[in-house]
């Protein structure tokens, strides 16, 4: 391979920047969507298919005809289920991204939260590095089961059904400071060790194609940077035979501020050990940069050659030399029926009822399914976008019922109950309405609103408002099993003791009648807290086995209800 050929391969570029003579010309490796870059709004599986194979026919027109790698981040929220469900998801899930054309996601995120204040908890299982390791079931679940014999470290991808994974972000991302987006995780090697780096044990064992890297420092220096961990101990101690990748524009990040020095930015990065580079604008600037740098022996040959012979064997491996066109045939499994039953499950699993009733002796729930009148209120009973939170259809997620196909909790509920029973639905009434209105009980259903990344990180980890009135007018005056939509705990010290029941639903998603299969008995309560619910903001940050424990709902919490 020419030079020129090697750097290609280590270049991703936003689909935006795209198109079958840039792949050709610049011999691009890789193409990724960035959150929400869509060829078109609401694209069919037929339109993504098509754009995808008139990239790869670029790429497969260049001299030595290397397909590329098409990369989309798949960010499923919060499932603190088993690991068998998990793994189901990751097949269900591989199953709907190959029906796009697309061959790598940028999951599974295995991340510790230590920090509910970051705006990335949700994308994280557990405080608990015991649980994030179990979760990386998801990775045979996407890329498929790793064969007997396989030698340890080597990335496997089992076919055209299933995708190339990523654990990211490599490593401590979850640990920094005040819960701090980007910012500096201050620990010691020993608590890295034991607390972080785990799951990677773990995904590594399962075949893990890839690695991403973090956008986090670890005691003052940038992961991007950090040629110990990255090549020292991922790819020489843990015989991590995949690539690693970078974040979006992560090493341009690696300067403060961000580009300030390019040329030590590419240096850095490629020499801590990072294959391929993301890179969402400018390509052909990192191009001529790496160019230069190895040309002047700055950045030697054996370097790049580690690089590409690494995303090659992804490559071979995926069978994308044999198969790099997607196949249109799988269209159908786009939001398929089985697969919402899946995701009804996996709501109706990770659902934590963590107080059922004023007492235990006069519990409210299950609910009954035959009332004269019923209330349902709140921000979030009847707006999937809430429902869904961030990297939804755009980045930040979306607000409203139109963007995607679903069922809000509001539809759920007045589908579920008896054809008696009267409905009514009042985003946040007043506390005379809610009197006078002789309902036999209510449902609120109040939360966050979407936010990914930094747009997530919260100092006050509020309801947003009006929840906290909208709670206090309607169990104020009737009884009330209260759903908190959110992407992690936040303060509900305050309202508990005015309410009857209280849920927490994470961020259910499209499939509402999983939150219905359990208020109305259908099925049993079983989650538990995959996180410390605290009382207040004060206390963080507050894990399981601190010494100042003294939560409001601790780490493995969960009341059980049995099945109607």
């Amino acid at each position: 391979m020419t030079l020129e050929e090697k750097i290609g391969q280590m270049t991703q570029i936003e689909r935006k920047l795209a198109s079958p003579d840039i792949m050709k010309k610049y011999f691009i490796g890789s193409v990724l969507s960035g959150g929400g870059s869509v060829p078109a709004p609401k694209a069919s599986a037929e339109a993504w298919v098509d754009m995808v194979n008139d990239l790869q026919k670029g790429a497969l027109s260049t001299r030595l005809g290397i397909p590329m790698i098409y990369g989309i981040d798949v960010v499923h929220g919060h499932n603190n289920v088993d690991p068998e469900l998990v793994k189901r998801i990751g097949a269900a899930t591989a199953l709907e991204v190959r029906a796009t054309g697309i061959q790598y996601t940028f999951a599974p995120c295995i991340v510790v939260c230590r920090h509910p204040r970051w705006g990335r908890c949700y994308e994280s299982y557990s405080e608990d590095h015991k649980i994030v390791q179990a979760m990386t079931e998801l990775i045979p679940g996407l890329q498929g089961d790793l064969p007997a014999n396989s030698r340890k470290g080597v990335p496997f991808v089992a076919g055209k059904t299933k995708v190339a994974a990523c654990a990211k972000h490599f490593v401590g991302d979850g640990g920094t400071v005040r819960g701090i987006d980007e910012n500096n995780t201050v620990i010691d090697y020993k608590g890295l060790l034991s607390i972080h780096m785990p799951a990677y044990y773990d995904s590594i064992r399962k075949g893990v194609a890839t690695v991403m890297v973090s956008y986090s420092s670890w005691n003052g220096k940038k992961m991007h940077a950090n040629r110990d961990l990255v090549t020292g101990f991922l790819k020489n101690k843990l015989k991590f035979r995949g690539f690693v990748i970078s974040d979006w524009q992560g090493i341009d990040r690696i300067t403060n501020p961000p580009y300030a020095n390019y040329t030590y930015s590419v240096q850095a990065g490629v020499l801590a050990g990072i294959d391929m580079i993301m890179l969402p604008e400018d390509f052909t600037v990192f191009i001529d940069d790496l160019t230069l740098q190895v040309k002047n022996n700055i950045i030697l040959m054996s370097r790049i050659d580690d690089a590409v012979r690494r995303v090659l064997r992804v490559k071979f491996v995926m069978g994308l030399f044999e198969d790099p066109l997607a196949d249109p045939s799988l269209a159908n499994q786009l939001g398929s029926q089985e697969h919402r039953e899946l995701a009804r499950e996996v709501v109706r699993k990770s659902l934590v009822l963590l107080k059922n009733g004023k007492s235990a002796k006069t519990p409210l729930l299950p609910l009954p399914k035959k009332a004269p009148k019923i209330l349902v209120a709140g921000t979030h009973a009847d707006n999937l976008g809430y429902q869904c939170g961030g990297w939804t259809i755009e980045w930040q997620g979306v607000q409203g019922n139109d963007l995607t196909v679903g069922t809000t909790i509001l539809d759920v509920v007045k589908k579920t109950v008896d054809p008696s029973t009267q409905v009514v639905y009042s985003q946040n009434p007043d506390a005379n309405f809610v009197k006078t209105n002789g309902f036999s009980y209510a449902i609120v259903v109040v939360g966050e609103l979407p936010y990914a990344e930094m747009f997530g990180d919260s100092t006050n980890l509020t309801l947003t408002e009006p929840g906290p009135s909208t709670i206090r007018n309607v169990c104020g005056a009737v009884k009330c099993v209260v759903v908190v939509v959110s992407g992690r705990p936040i303060v509900m010290e305050p309202y508990v003791s005015q309410v009857d029941t209280l849920v927490a639903a994470w961020l259910p998603g499209t499939e509402g009648l999983g939150v219905t299969d359990a208020l109305f008995g259908d099925y049993g309560f079983s989650g538990k807290l995959a996180r410390t619910w605290f009382k207040s903001v004060e206390q963080l940050p507050m894990n399981v086995g601190d010494s100042h424990y003294d939560p409001l709902f601790p780490f493995g919490f969960g009341l059980t209800t049995k099945q109607h």
